[in-house]
């Protein structure tokens, strides 16, 4: 503490918040079973290189994903505060991070949906991990995990033409990706009729396999 100053000596003193307590005991420690990657009151710069602290920055891979606990009363009637949260999400993700707030009342009363949800949208992010030496083996580029997101979100299933003008990619683009993830046994291409064209993409993983925890 004696070589920090200003706000990054405010967080030190602060420490771990209630909500952050109850995110990693409730949510993030059954969801993942590890620490790895994750960084508590992790200090972002602005463009004008002012400092922020977000409540969690998980780093895995190349990805960015940050963890906000918000509560209501922290706002209250102050807009100024509200509209700079919301500026500072928007800043998050113009610097490619994934913002994801979770409301503090909900933590404390339901932590089980938000793991149930958190479990959705993460699991193509959850790396095996090397028992050794605990690095994350990057097995799946950015374009496959996100892929195998959008098929878990929605019921496992992925239409090429569909994802691609969701991600603003081209159709083929999308194929070429999806064809990878069927050879890494990810996915399985779902054919009809005597020509077998593929009409969609199934997504075959489990949420407990051990390439994807």
């Amino acid at each position: 503490m004696k070589r920090r100053k200003g706000e990054r000596l405010d967080a030190l003193k602060r420490g771990h918040g209630f909500g952050n307590k109850i995110f990693v005991e409730q949510v993030w420690w059954p969801l993942a079973g590890h620490f790895h990657g994750l960084h508590p009151e992790y200090e972002v710069k602005d463009g004008r290189g002012k400092s922020y602290f977000v409540d969690f920055m998980w780093l895995v891979g190349d990805a960015r994903i940050v963890f906000e606990i918000m509560d209501y009363g922290s706002h209250g009637t102050d807009r100024t505060k509200y509209r700079l949260d919301l500026n500072r999400e928007l800043f998050l993700q113009s610097q490619d991070c994934r913002v994801y707030s979770i409301a503090l009342d909900e933590l404390k009363e339901n932590p089980s949906f938000i793991l149930s949800m958190l479990r959705h949208i993460l699991t193509p992010y959850l790396a095996a991990m090397n028992g050794s030496t605990g690095t994350v083996e990057r097995q799946y580029d950015r374009m496959e995990r996100e892929l195998m997101r959008i098929a878990i979100r929605h019921n496992r299933l992925i239409r090429p033409k569909e994802a691609a003008r969701q991600l603003e990619l081209h159709n083929l683009t999308v194929i070429k990706y999806c064809r990878r993830l069927v050879e890494k046994g990810k996915f399985r291409a779902v054919t009809r009729g005597e020509s077998q064209r593929v009409m969609y993409y199934e997504y075959i993983g489990t949420m407990q396999s051990p390439d994807l925890i």
